[in-house]
């Protein structure tokens, strides 16, 4: 079984990617819980860290939202470098030349209900 890495309170994850979702910056809060150094992320997909676990309706979503210009907000399992796995509520917002993501520890409540809902979707 894979090992969940907790995200601390003070823990605030920003990454930016071009409009087709290839990251451009990652902050230091994001490498350190993804596993990666800034050099192994820059000039990737940013689905280097998405986890098997989230259903594509999800990111579906997502993509509909920002690609309308509007800002995106959900809970996100993504994977590790290592193979682990992280909770994250996220909110995803258009800017010109592509997106910019924030995100931070969600509940543990959060965490269960978005683990719910996610096991009805696909």
């Amino acid at each position: 079984m894979s090992r969940e890495y907790r995200l601390s309170e003070n823990d605030f994850l920003v990454s930016q990617t071009d409009q087709k979702g290839v990251i451009t910056f990652a902050n230091e809060d994001f490498c350190k819980v993804a596993g990666y150094t800034l050099e192994e992320l820059v000039g990737k997909p940013h689905s280097i860290v998405r986890h098997p676990d989230m259903p594509k309706a999800a990111f579906k979503s997502l993509w509909d939202t920002v690609k309308s210009g509007k800002v995106w907000t959900g809970y996100v399992k993504n994977r590790t470098k290592e193979g682990g796995y992280y909770w994250v509520y996220a909110t995803v917002y258009p800017m010109p030349g592509g997106y910019m993501s924030c995100r931070r520890r969600p509940s543990d409540m959060e965490i269960a209900d978005a683990e719910k809902l996610y096991k009805t979707m696909r």
